[in-house]
């Protein structure tokens, strides 16, 4: 991994420590140039005119995308952003009362949200499976809450936004293909952090964003759907002209493929730069960028824990590239705060953006840093300097 040559083509490292990547990454020059130039050719030339004169290049996107997870561009649907992905996605099961949806108690706090609105709309129950005790999901509570409860839907957020943690999709994918449960997993922090094969995972939907790890633009993001997904009749409680077409006065045909998930309207420059970026990540490497942003995001723990005060918050098995820290007598927002304008990008949550995570760890909110794969080791260090003397008794 040349880092020089990955900096030099990520012009916002000249500016900033950049340790937000789990909110939205630097963006390197194709992915810009991607965007930029078609809106320039929207403004040049018209909106509808320039989609139909790129139509190639957005072809090649869903090809890149495709490849990025391990399927064919017919099984990806681009969507506006990773939550249109995954509401795409649960409107599709049709829940009736008392069914059940499995999930775990580190779903990302939309999800959660989303599961309780489909219990107090259509009676849906949410069973929380248990974590085991170095944390995660209790993979064992996981196949007997599949075995015995027979969910629905079972879904998953791979990688928390309020923790290191990497869940083992792979294995819940494999009991759930076992008894034909369908399956879905939000990798909203995971795509772009490492390799993701769907086939491996085991998964029906597979949701995601394209301005976190995987350095696309916000605004943007994408749906998997699997052959089985098709196969069952799956599809959006609301498709719309793209995703659909009516054939006579009361009858819709559905789009054969992931397409049907889509809707009309799009910015197509947005979908030109997330196939830029998943074609940068793997030009890059992903296993190279799993295990560089691993290291950094390990020694930031270590480094962290030496802190006076500081308690890094992260458990589990297997750990990535966000670190979740409580620093005492020190409001987070603040010190994201005070960091900024030191040239020291980081992000704060409150109780709000993980209530069953954060409680369980008796805190009101965390300190988070996501170091990437382009970020330096002098970087993080500049980091950890700053945050000991913001943080230091005066």
């Amino acid at each position: 991994m040349n880092l020089s040559a990955l900096r030099a083509d990520t012009p916002g490292a000249a500016e900033r420590v950049h340790l937000n990547n789990a909110g939205a990454a630097l963006m390197p020059t194709p992915v810009v140039r991607a965007v930029v130039d078609h809106v320039e050719l929207e403004a040049r030339i018209g909106g509808y005119e320039a989609a139909d004169e790129i139509a190639p290049g957005i072809d090649r996107a869903y090809a890149d995308v495709a490849a990025l997870l391990g399927t064919t561009p017919d099984r990806v649907a681009f969507m506006e952003h990773a939550t249109a992905a995954f509401v795409a996605a649960l409107s599709a099961i049709p829940f009736r009362p008392g069914d059940v949806i499995a999930t775990t108690r580190h779903d990302y706090v939309s999800n959660q949200i989303q599961y309780l609105s489909l219990a107090a709309r259509f009676g849906v129950e949410v069973v929380r499976v248990p974590d085991a005790p170095e944390g995660g999901v209790d993979l064992g509570a996981m196949e007997a809450t599949i075995h015995r409860r027979r969910p629905k839907l079972v879904a998953v957020t791979h990688i928390p936004t309020n923790s290191g943690l990497v869940q083992h999709v792979a294995s819940i994918g494999a009991m759930c293909r076992a008894r034909e449960v369908p399956f879905l997993v939000d990798a909203c922090q995971s795509v772009g952090q490492m390799p993701l094969d769907v086939e491996a995972i085991g998964c029906d939907f597979l949701s995601a964003t394209a301005r976190k790890f995987l350095r696309g633009p916000r605004g943007a993001g994408f749906l998997y759907v699997s052959d089985r997904t098709l196969d069952r009749g799956l599809e959006p409680l609301f498709p719309d002209l793209r995703g659909a077409d009516m054939v006579a006065g009361n009858i819709y045909q559905p789009a054969p493929d992931a397409r049907r998930f889509e809707s009309w309207e799009f910015q197509w420059g947005l979908v030109l730069g997330t196939g830029a970026a998943a074609r940068y990540a793997m030009d890059v490497g992903l296993e190279g960028i799993r295990d560089r942003a691993r290291e950094l995001a390990g020694r930031l723990r270590a480094s962290l824990a030496e802190l006076p005060g500081v308690s890094v918050l992260d458990r589990g098995s297997e750990l990535g590239a966000i670190v979740t820290a409580s620093v005492s007598g020190h409001d987070p927002a603040a010190l994201v705060r005070e960091l900024r304008r030191r040239g020291v990008n980081t992000s704060s949550q409150t109780r709000l953006d993980a209530v069953l995570d954060y409680d369980e760890k008796g805190v009101a909110g965390a300190l988070r840093v996501s170091p990437h794969y382009y970020n330096t080791v002098d970087e993080v260090e500049t980091f950890l300097g700053h945050l000991a003397e913001i943080t230091s008794p005066r």
